[in-house]
């Protein structure tokens, strides 16, 4: 059922209905693609969240995610069983203590980015012609509007 929304084209609501559900959709099959279906995606985020930002404290990575520190205790314990992050003391305050990737954790990451990066380059040739590809890239163009502020 579509919802009319105030002051919003019907094109731009069914834009905006559309491209939610083909990215959530491809969001999935990348994580299939990657093998990331034995993580949760909250520990997936956080591993995201280290291989890009370097070591951090829990709690600095809770409030990157937006989480409360308990829910990101429990996600770190859980990658930390796995091996694919280690936990070491901060040498600025010997209290707290840096979580980085481990050797596998890193391993993992980039073996994960680079799954998802060759399966979508080969579906792309795969499954459209040089056209269709080109006009696949001048919608991405059209798209990044979408995320500047």
């Amino acid at each position: 059922m579509e919802q009319n929304i105030e002051g919003v084209s019907a094109s731009a609501a069914r834009a905006a209905r559309d491209l939610r559900v083909v990215f959530s959709r491809l969001r999935r099959r990348m994580r299939e693609v990657a093998g990331e279906e034995g993580l949760t995606p909250s520990q997936v985020s956080a591993l995201t969240l280290i291989s890009k930002g370097g070591a951090a404290t829990a709690s600095a990575l809770a409030s990157a995610e937006g989480v409360r520190p308990q829910s990101m205790a429990a996600t770190l314990a859980v990658l930390e069983q796995l091996g694919l992050i280690r936990r070491s003391p901060d040498p600025d305050d010997g209290r707290r203590q840096l979580v980085t990737l481990s050797d596998a954790g890193r391993e993992r990451v980039e073996g994960d980015q680079q799954a998802r990066q060759e399966w979508l380059a080969r579906t792309l040739q795969d499954r459209y012609t040089e056209e269709e590809r080109q006009t696949v890239l001048e919608a991405l163009s059209l798209m990044e509007r979408l995320t500047r502020p």
